[in-house]
């Protein structure tokens, strides 16, 4: 913990490593009440640095030194200094072997870095810099290095001992314990390392690779989740599979391992041949686990696996280009989880989620680059800005060059920086020798923070026959108070006629290029006309959301309803509709604020009865364009948001649609759960569009307040096989006036998956998100159930995360209990997990968004944080750039 002020670090600041280190040996002695790491570090001085011996300076934290050794020579405390983050040598030679012995505490790491404790479990977590918690090392990601490492245990009580590359020996000794020894023959990064010790059983499977060779395919779980793996084993063979036929790339090892561990600060980790993940993205049956965690583990797998090649092979030379391993990775998992399921209904998801929450992060006290300039703690740069929008930005670059030439870059970039650690100018540099283009301005996505408007005005001209669209960028004001120079933004779009129809496209100057074309954007302010156009069109911009701008074209709401049923582009149809419910939504707000009687706009209900009637369009489909835009995304775009009317708006809008529509969802309700009673449950894209429909269309029923919506609810609630079904009857119940069926509902929930942690953290967030009132006394009751506990950072986002990120009108009571609450919390967490502690902040830092009255509560919040005592640099960076 720290009272001090903690230091800026500066990407200008980068230096090249004055050593590197060829070899690592590690042995770890795992006892009960402690740890002992051995470790031998063969070294050299970096060429790149020049001549001379400078000091040789290690991190590390929260170690006792037992010895060190130079050169097999014994070093005594003279001959060395310590300090709490440093151990510091003088090399003798320009090569060395350098022998530490250290002794941790895993058992009592509830910070879940370096060497922790899982339950009965031993594992390691050690991005970005959890390494320097396990023993003293050059703990930065340009150090690469081939690891070998001994792990020592009681063999009983953990019979399996796995670390990265590939099993060379193990055996037993005298006292009860035993050994293993892993080998790595990759250079890499010490936060690519990873151990696990425990009593654990696998899944045992093989791939066959392009090249012939097989490929042994482990996930280890605790032997009680032992019939939840497959869905993640064969999501692995999928990934396997499309990386060699969309990439080219196939698996190095000769085998490849999956452990869930139930006590984890993030999703998953890619270590090198050895992935470690939250139970939460392994852990998939079923009885137990949704559509929404099959296509998660499904995603999560991909993505992990992905980084063998863009992120393992081919890593970051400093923290500062995260991206460059993140959002390309991410861009890979969804271009994979798009192939396996619906490319629209995936591609609505994700612009949806960038909208709501990275919008949101581009616009608030954390803004901040694709690459950022500075940092304090690197774990608070693992960010939507830094995965989504760094995604984003690759799929800008894919757009630009087109399919074929974004693989030729691909190509190159693997082959041109295969075990190296690289900036993001490298990823760009081998897109632009691939294909013999200039992306120097196209970088300026990496460099400068915030959301780009994009404004668009039309002209057309009848006697010319020509069309012009006139695009107009801004930039708001950041943090960071660069000025801001024109992006590029690749705006893909159409023009329809008056039937609905897209038109033939030709620029002037240009020769006819299709009906759907994609046009540079590089100017502050550009104007592109198009010639041959017979009538005035109607535009459909941006297709596939082919930038992450914010978007504004003077639209009416019979143009919106039009493009909801004509536009070729299924993400635009989806859109039109989203624009449409914001326009007729923000109305309703207005009218709520104003304290008159709110009207709802018919042509919304028209709309959405229509696309309810079509039964040829994918049920995802239907399912997304039923759902209304989020109170999360209403208040991103409110200038100032007035929770209360935001909330009262869209629940009377949700109340008009089923009462005007019932009959048709009633008949697609039954029409759905008539099949899924007849059909045994399968995780495939065609069954998770089924049910999405169905529960969407059963939560506008509930709505009613209708006898018999209360016993179909019951009816699915107690007669389906699948968690999916049963967890949307719950949340209905939940949300219902519907009292006493609601408290019997959660009980029997609660009795029959008591032993399953993963389905009572769902049960904890139907709660925690429930809009009804008393919110925060239902919150504060469930934190006493014995099946929550603050140091689990799955539980801690399950009740406390929903309640403060999903439950905005409780939440943001205008009492402030809410903010008293989370800050409480936050302090609490800062001394136990300071990284889950600084991402529950997140709520409170949004503080400018609201009116005067909330501003000044969640400030004091804020405030009273910083001033609490020893903060965690984690929580003092979230806290101080709130308030700056």
């Amino acid at each position: 913990m720290r009272t001090e002020q903690p230091q800026v670090i500066y990407l200008k600041d980068y230096q090249a490593p004055e050593y590197l280190i060829d070899e690592t040996h590690l042995t770890f002695e795992l006892f009960e009440d402690h740890s002992l790491v051995h470790a031998q570090l063969v070294m050299r001085r970096n060429p790149a640095r020049g001549a001379g011996l400078p000091p040789l300076v290690l991190d590390g934290q929260q170690l006792e030194l037992l010895s060190v050794a130079l050169d097999d020579q014994a070093l005594s405390a003279g001959d060395y200094q310590l300090d709490d983050s440093h151990l510091t040598v003088q090399p003798k030679a320009a090569t060395f072997t350098l022998d530490t012995s250290v002794k941790i505490h895993p058992e009592s790491n509830t910070a879940l870095e370096g060497l922790y404790k899982s339950g009965s479990m031993f594992c390691t977590q050690c991005e970005a810099e959890g390494f320097r918690k396990i023993t003293y090392y050059l703990d930065r990601p340009d150090v690469m290095s081939k690891f070998t490492t001994t792990v020592i245990a009681e063999q009983h009580r953990y019979p399996v001992l796995l670390s990265n590359g590939n099993p060379v020996g193990t055996g037993p000794q005298d006292d009860g314990r035993h050994w293993a020894t892993w080998e790595d023959p990759f250079m890499k990064p010490a936060y690519l390392f990873a151990l696990v010790a425990g009593d654990l059983w696998c899944v045992e499977d093989k791939f066959t690779r392009q090249s012939g060779r097989d490929v042994t395919l482990r996930i280890y779980v605790e032997p009680e989740n032992i019939d939840k793996c497959q869905h993640a084993m064969t999501s692995l063979k999928k990934s396997m599979r499309w990386d060699e036929e969309v990439y080219g790339r196939e698996y190095d090892l000769d085998i490849f391992m999956i452990v869930a561990v139930n006590d984890f600060n993030m999703g998953a980790m890619e270590n090198k041949g050895l992935n470690i993940f939250n139970s939460s993205c392994v852990l998939a049956r079923a009885e137990t686990a949704t559509d929404a965690a099959h296509q998660r583990v499904e995603a999560v797998v991909a993505h992990e696996y992905f980084h063998n090649w863009s992120g393992n092979r081919v890593t970051c030379r400093d923290w500062f280009q995260l991206s460059l391993k993140e959002g390309f990775t991410v861009f890979r998992d969804s271009e994979f989880s798009a192939d396996m399921n619906s490319r629209t209904v995936k591609r609505i998801e994700d612009v949806a989620y960038l909208r709501t929450h990275q919008f949101a992060e581009d616009a608030g006290p954390m803004a901040h680059a694709v690459r950022p300039d500075s940092f304090i703690e690197i774990s608070n740069f693992y960010t939507l800005t830094v995965y989504e929008k760094g995604s984003e930005v690759v799929r800008m670059v894919r757009t630009l060059l087109g399919a074929e030439g974004f693989r030729k870059g691909s190509d190159l970039y693997f082959e041109r920086h295969d075990g190296q650690a690289v900036t993001c100018d490298d990823f760009i540099k081998a897109m632009e020798d691939a294909n013999g283009v200039d992306l120097t301005q196209f970088k300026r996505w990496y460099s400068q923070a915030g959301t780009p408007r994009l404004a668009v005005s039309e002209h057309y001209d009848s006697a010319a026959q020509t069309y012009s669209l006139t695009f107009r960028q801004s930039y708001p004001a950041t943090p960071d108070k660069v000025e801001k120079k024109p992006f590029v933004i690749p705006v893909e779009l159409g023009l329809l006629d008056a039937q609905g129809n897209d038109i033939a496209l030709r620029l002037q100057g240009e020769a006819a290029a299709g009906t759907s074309r994609v046009l540079s954007v590089t100017e502050a302010e550009q104007t592109f006309t198009f010639v041959d156009v017979a009538a005035k069109p109607l535009p459909s911009l941006l297709r596939g959301f082919s930038a992450p701008v914010k978007l504004s074209f003077p639209y009416d709401r019979d143009q919106l309803m039009f493009l909801m049923q004509h536009d070729s582009d299924g993400f635009n149809r989806w859109e039109a509709g989203q624009q449409l419910s914001v326009q007729v939504l923000q109305e309703l707000i207005a009218q709520h604020q104003q304290g008159s009687a709110l009207v709802l706009d018919q042509r919304l209900v028209t709309a959405l009865g229509t696309v309810l009637a079509n039964e040829q369009l994918d049920q995802a489909m239907v399912a997304e364009m039923l759902s209304l835009p989020s109170e999360a995304y209403l208040t991103e775009i409110s200038e100032v948001a007035d929770v209360d009317a935001i909330h009262a708006a869209r629940e009377f809008a949700r109340k008009q649609i089923a009462d005007q529509l019932f009959d048709a969802l009633n008949a697609r309700y039954q029409a759905n759960r008539g099949v899924s009673r007849g059909t045994e449950y399968v995780a495939e894209a065609e069954h998770f569009a089924r049910r999405s429909l169905q529960n969407i269309v059963l939560s506008y029923l509930m709505l009613s307040g209708k006898p018999e919506v209360l016993a179909a609810t019951l009816e699915q609630f107690d007669a389906c096989d699948n968690m999916t079904e049963r967890l949307t009857a719950l949340a209905v119940l939940v949300n219902s006036p519907f009292e006493a069926e609601r408290g019997k509902a959660l009980e029997v929930f609660a009795e029959n998956f008591k032993d399953n942690p993963l389905v009572m953290d769902q049960w904890f967030s139907v709660q925690a998100a429930s809009t009804l009132p008393g919110g925060l006394a239902r919150v504060k009751a469930l934190m006493q159930h014995p099946a929550f506990t603050m140091k689990n950072p799955n539980k801690v986002r399950a009740l406390i995360g929903a309640f403060a990120g999903q439950n905005l009108v409780n939440f943001h009571a205008a009492d402030g209990s809410g903010y008293r609450f989370l800050a409480e919390l936050v302090i609490e967490l800062n001394a136990l997990n300071p990284q889950i502690a600084s991402r529950q902040l997140a709520p409170l830092t949004r503080w400018r968004k609201y009116d005067a009255a909330r501003q000044a509560l969640m400030k004091a919040e804020l405030e009273r944080i910083l001033a609490s005592g020893s903060l965690s640099s984690d929580v003092y960076e979230v806290v101080s750039k709130s308030l700056a």
